[in-house]
Formats: C-alpha cells, structure tokens, sequence
C-alpha cells in the first residue's frame, strides 16, 4: 500500500442557487455549502481512495414555481476528515483548522437563488482548491513499551527535560524536545506515552498515544535489549519479540504506520551480556522469517518494519547517542529530499500537460 499521506489537495465547490421567478417575485432556492467535518478514524488516504477524483460539489438550490414560490435550498456535502487537519488555501496560506471530532468547516458557500436582487437569476457557488494538512507534532516519534528508555534518550539527546522513572507509564502525554545541530538544523522529538500489548484495542492509553504516532514523520522504536515485562503477571517478551509486538501494534491500529520510516535504537547496552543479546537479535532482524514460527500467532505482523538504522546505545554511559543523531539527521533530510523530488516531477508533469 501507498505511503503515509499527511495531505491532500482537493476541489470544492458550493452549489449554484435555484431560478427566482420574475412574475410572481418567487426567490430561488440557495445552494448547498460543502462543508469539513472531523471524524475519529478518518485519514487522508481514505478520501483518497473513496473519492479519487477529489471533487465535492453541493447541490444545487430549488427552482421558486408557483407551487412553492421560496425555493428550497440546496442539499449540503459534508466531507469527513481527519483530527488536526489545517485547511490551506492554494497560496499556503492557513483558512482554517480542525481539532476536535465534530468541528466543522465551510469549505465552499452555495450561490444565491434567484431574487429582485439578483434579477432572478440565480448566482453560482463559491468554487476553490484548498489543501487538507495534517499538522505533524513532530519530525520524529519515539515508541517503544514502558521503560525501554525513552524518556532518557530524549533528554540525552535534546534540551528536553521529561519526568525520568524506573516504573511503567511515567510519560503520560508527548514530550517535545528538540535536537540541535551544528548547521542550526533542529528536528523535532516527541516522546509518546510507553505502549502495552493490545493498545489498538485502547488497553492503556492505546489510541491517544497511536493518534499522535500518527502525526510524526518517522517512527524511533526504541527497545530494551534485555527484553521487556510489564509486571509479574505479565509474559516476559525478549527484544525480538518486542519490536514484532510494537509492529503489530501499530499495524493493528492503522496499517499505514508501517510504511513510515523507522529507525530502531537498541537501549541499555551497559547491561551484562547485552553484546551477546545483540548478536542474537541481529540474526533474528535480518532473517525475521526463520524464528516467526517459534511465536504465538497473534504477535506476528503482516509486515515487519523495514529500519533504515538499527543503532545499539545505552542512555546510561551516553555510546551510540552522538550516532544516533547523525542517523536521525540523515533519515529525515532524505525523506526531505525525496518529498522535494516527488513535487518537483509533479510540477513538471503538470507543465508538459498543460502545454
């Protein structure tokens, strides 16, 4: 399936207003209005592929007849969207916003039906080309289960100072933090709250944290080399298992989080035996298929995730930290490159058309 999609240009127009009636100064019916509406479990790509060709028009207003002299307005369109989506107009520039499930947004007026003022000639609707832009938290999001050491890696490497414990759940809420580099770049980190087995069944705080996953542009699983168990009545996961748990997770939830790109980061190798655990995981990483039949079922993704980087740190003694952000740095002025590319072959496929 097609990549992530954080937005989308589509046309919208409001419908043209009824016919008034000059005789008996009837008034047309006004056109319907186009508007934005947010909804929960809606992305970008799925209006790409309900309504391939982008176009949402209202309908058109009621002719006044002698029967019904005030004509009925026409019948309104309302496009669902996603949460956090800005609405840009085609010069960039933002003409609304919306948050909250619910929120509405009039996209496109519908024209005035047929009146004394108008002649009775009824008007046309307000037509546009506006930009649906999922507004990205942040550059990267790291992800991984309660106490894989993220909170650590964050304050490592950025300026960010985020409540720092050796129990489950500490993070609560995405910390931002900001990575410097010497050029003045900065990419921006979020630490996302730890994920448990069955999040995308909204255990824990399974779909607050997977909405903002959704909102970064790379994902950074970061996972405790010797393995992870939430409490004592809990199964005990090893790294492999993990990663695969992380996956599927995030599949389950939306499948189109796997195709962003990851890096994983393999944390706490300043622990006893953490070199031979990484040997281990590395074999399993790069033939995942010979060790899948040795595991339950239900903890095997569809896909497993594709890492550009797998970088071995420890946030404890600081090695592989400095690595890390140069990995980080060129994953995300790659990505940056390619999106220039795709939109610079756009912009020229558009002018030999137009030609």
């Amino acid at each position: 399936y097609s990549n992530f999609i954080d937005n989308l240009r589509v046309y919208v127009r409001g419908g043209t207003g009824g016919m008034g009636y000059p005789s008996l100064g009837g008034e047309g019916g006004q056109g319907g209005d186009v508007w934005f509406v947010a909804r929960e479990r809606t992305t970008l790509k799925s209006i790409r592929e309900k309504y391939p060709h982008k176009r949402f028009i209202a309908g058109t207003g009621a002719n006044s007849s002698v029967k019904a002299l005030k004509g009925e307005k026409g019948k309104d369109r309302e496009v669902h969207v996603p949460l956090g989506i800005s609405v840009l107009d085609d010069d960039g520039k933002q003409i609304g916003e919306l948050n909250a499930a619910g929120e509405k947004f009039l996209a496109a007026r519908g024209g005035l039906g047929g009146s004394l003022a108008t002649n009775f000639l009824p008007c046309k609707g307000q037509r546009r080309a506006v930009h649906l832009d999922l507004k990205l938290i942040a550059d990267v999001g790291l992800v991984g289960f309660p106490n894989a050491g993220k909170s650590s890696l964050l304050s490592k490497i950025s300026h960010a100072k985020p409540e720092i414990a050796n129990y489950a759940f500490t993070t609560i809420q995405p910390e931002l933090g900001k990575i410097m580099y010497a050029d003045y770049k900065q990419i921006s980190v979020a630490d996302l709250p730890g994920l448990i087995e069955g999040a995308h069944a909204n255990k824990g705080m399974g779909h607050k944290f997977l909405k903002h996953v959704e909102r970064t542009k790379q994902l950074l699983l970061v996972v405790d080399i010797s393995g992870f168990q939430l409490s004592t009545k809990t199964q005990f996961r090893t790294a492999f298992e993990t990663i695969l748990l992380l996956t599927r997770e995030l599949e389950l939830y939306k499948e189109e989080l796997v195709t962003k790109p990851a890096l994983l980061a393999i944390n706490k190798m300043d622990l006893p035996c953490a070199k031979d655990n990484l040997d281990q995981l590395m074999t399993q990483l790069e033939n995942p298929q010979d060790f899948l039949h040795l595991l339950e079922e239900e903890m095997i993704p569809a896909n497993t995730l594709e890492f550009r980087e797998v970088i071995p740190i420890s946030t404890y003694t600081g090695e592989g930290i400095e690595e890390l952000k140069i990995c980080l740095r060129k994953s995300i002025d790659e990505q940056a490159e390619q999106v220039n590319e795709e939109y610079r072959k756009k912009k020229l496929l558009l002018l030999q058309t137009s030609k």
